[in-house]
């Protein structure tokens, strides 16, 4: 795997499955215990890499089939706990025992790990927040917005990436499921590109509450 970062925390990168899937597994130093984000197929390397850890929790950003069908395989290999949003937990090859919710943080070692619930791609799909790198799935890719089924979702993932994403910091850096990464204020830059271009589909991007003085 590759080291992305290696700081606070250690983040690696793989890329695998049939659909150009990204696989991350994130180690605290400090205890050596560590997280993999979602399980695409052939996870080989990742779990070669994660036996040097003691894997904690496998975190899947969303139900669908290019992002667990390694799954069975990470959970029999490590025994670590399987989490996702209770919205997409019936549709997953291993049932989730510990159910995720927007605003949870899931700790391991000295790593904070914030739940942000992003519906619109799936129900219950999530993205992860670690310091500054947030684990989008497949909301929120470098260029644009992930994919939806009908008016309804897609309004739904446009709110879930105004009102909450883009609500973080711009150097916020995007680890999406596919493709390359990017950072919230380049992606905000070009989400209002294209808004002005359709305005009655894309909703503003919420303004930030003003500063208020101690």
């Amino acid at each position: 795997m590759e080291l992305l970062y290696d700081k606070e925390f250690k983040i690696f990168w793989k890329l695998c499955g049939h659909e150009g899937n990204n696989a991350y597994l994130i180690v605290c130093p400090e205890t050596n215990e560590s997280i993999i984000i979602d399980a695409p197929f052939g996870t080989e390397d990742v779990l070669e890499q994660a036996k040097e850890t003691q894997v904690e929790a496998v975190l899947i950003t969303h139900r669908h089939s290019d992002h667990v069908e390694g799954l069975k395989d990470i959970a029999d290999a490590t025994g670590a706990h399987i989490a996702a949003h209770p919205e997409d937990a019936d549709d997953m090859p291993v049932s989730p025992d510990v159910l995720v919710i927007d605003g949870d943080t899931i700790n391991v070692g000295t790593v904070d790990v914030h739940v942000i619930h992003t519906p619109g791609h799936t129900p219950g799909s999530v993205c992860y927040l670690v310091g500054n790198h947030l684990f989008t799935g497949d909301t929120l890719y470098a260029q644009a917005p992930g994919e939806s089924k009908g008016m309804e979702a897609t309004q739904q993932i446009l709110r879930s990436i105004t009102e909450k994403l883009f609500s973080l910091p711009d150097d916020t850096l995007i680890l999406p499921g596919h493709g390359s990464g990017s950072t919230i204020g380049i992606s905000k830059e070009l989400y209002r590109e294209f808004a002005v271009q359709y305005p009655d589909l894309l909703p503003p991007i919420p303004d930030a509450p003003p500063a208020t003085s101690e």
